[in-house]
Parts: structure tokens; sequence; C-alpha cells
């Protein structure tokens, strides 16, 4: 499975988003490019994408930012990435050999339904699912 960079990064501002929900205060972009080495300007464009969808809101003047529309238990991992990438009936592979070769016919018979199950197991993941890994991941760290 290969993630672009933008999506990578989309990810990274809505579970930044994530942690931030409820409190009423937005998240600013230079906080999220400075903790995670997002390039700011990518991060602007990667936010109003998402603001496109109706995922994010922002707020405007001195304390603004953008903040979750919706609860991190109802924004799915797949759902961030399809407003990124498109959803994956428009990415189904395709063949640079003959569309009549059965074996041509098979594999991307195959390849579909591995990404079909791929997108499956995205969308059943919540950025509410992730931010609970992350509060495992940080209780592991040790320190000196």
């Amino acid at each position: 499975m290969r993630i672009s960079a933008k999506t990578e990064y989309a990810c990274i501002a809505m579970l930044e988003l994530a942690t931030q929900y409820g409190l009423g205060q937005p998240v600013r972009i230079r906080r999220i490019a400075e903790q995670h080495g997002v390039p700011p300007r990518f991060l602007v464009q990667i936010l109003l994408q998402l603001k496109g969808a109706g995922l994010v809101g922002s707020v405007r003047g001195a304390a603004g930012g953008y903040q979750l529309l919706k609860p991190p238990q109802q924004i799915s991992l797949g759902e961030v990435m399809e407003v990124i990438d498109g959803s994956p009936e428009e990415s189904d592979p395709a063949s640079s050999a003959s569309a009549d070769s059965p074996v041509v016919k098979v594999l991307l018979e195959a390849w579909h339904n591995v990404g079909m199950a791929q997108h499956k197991m995205l969308t059943a993941i919540t950025l509410a699912d992730l931010l609970e890994k992350t509060k495992e991941h940080g209780e592991q760290m040790y320190h000196i």
C-alpha cells in the first residue's frame, strides 16, 4: 500500500485536530506544521480540501485555526484518504496488456478485490480509534 505525502499529512492534521475536538480551541496550522514537520503551505492546501469536503471548519482571527466539524468517532481514516485521493473505484488498476486476455481479467479482478478490502478496512478505522492507539504509544515512552 502506497500512501502519498499529501494523504499522510492530511491524516496527521486530522488526528491533531481530533486531539482538540470539543475543547473549543481551533488548532493553528503552524502548530501542526512544527510538531510534525509538515510544510505549512502544503498543509494550507490540504486543510482547504478537507474543509471543502465538510470534515473541518476554519475560524478566522488571532485565535483562529481549524477544527473538526464532526466527532472523531464519526470520521474514518478511509474517509479522509478518499477526500485526498478519490474513491477506490476511481483508482481501479488498469492493465498495459490485452484487456481480452483471461489472465489479465483475473489479475485485474484480484487487484480490484484487494483494493475494496483495503478500503473496507480503512473505513472501519476512526480517528477516535487512532487517538486511543497514540495514547498507548505515549505511555510506552521511557524518560530518564
